[in-house]
């Protein structure tokens, strides 16, 4: 009798220890912002007014973030713009708590603007996350 043998789960390599890291370019990462931006209008439109209220297309930014980033890797813009949210170190997803707190501070703006040569952002790197390529 032979013994069947799965063939061994490919994990991830995190983007921190692989040499061949190649981030999301910028391009695609704006996009994906615009698409999830227009949802989220959208969204809010059943509960507020958009124009008048502000805060609630930014809520739900937030809350898109945190659900999406923090269970599939990916919000609907990532998705159709083939790029994906991975946690720096391990490479697997963030995890719900830091998708909302990278939403918090994607919110903010400024941080977005301040990148590394990895192209993170203050809120990649304060919630230990990178774009990759889908």
């Amino acid at each position: 009798m032979t013994a069947v043998t799965n063939p061994p789960v490919e994990r991830p390599v995190p983007p921190a220890t692989d040499p061949a890291f190649k981030p999301a370019d910028l391009g695609r990462r704006f996009g994906a912002l615009v698409i999830d931006w227009v949802l989220c209008l959208l969204v809010s439109n059943f509960f507020a007014d958009p124009v008048r209220d502000g805060w609630a297309p930014v809520l739900v930014l937030i809350l898109v973030y945190g659900f999406f980033l923090g269970l599939f890797a990916q919000t609907p813009g990532m998705y159709l713009t083939r790029i994906r949210c991975l946690s720096w170190s391990d490479g697997g997803r963030i995890g719900v708590p830091r998708a909302l707190l990278r939403g918090v501070l994607l919110a903010l703006v400024v941080p977005a603007l301040i990148m590394d040569q990895h192209r993170r952002g203050l809120h990649d790197r304060a919630t230990n996350a990178a774009m990759t390529p889908a």
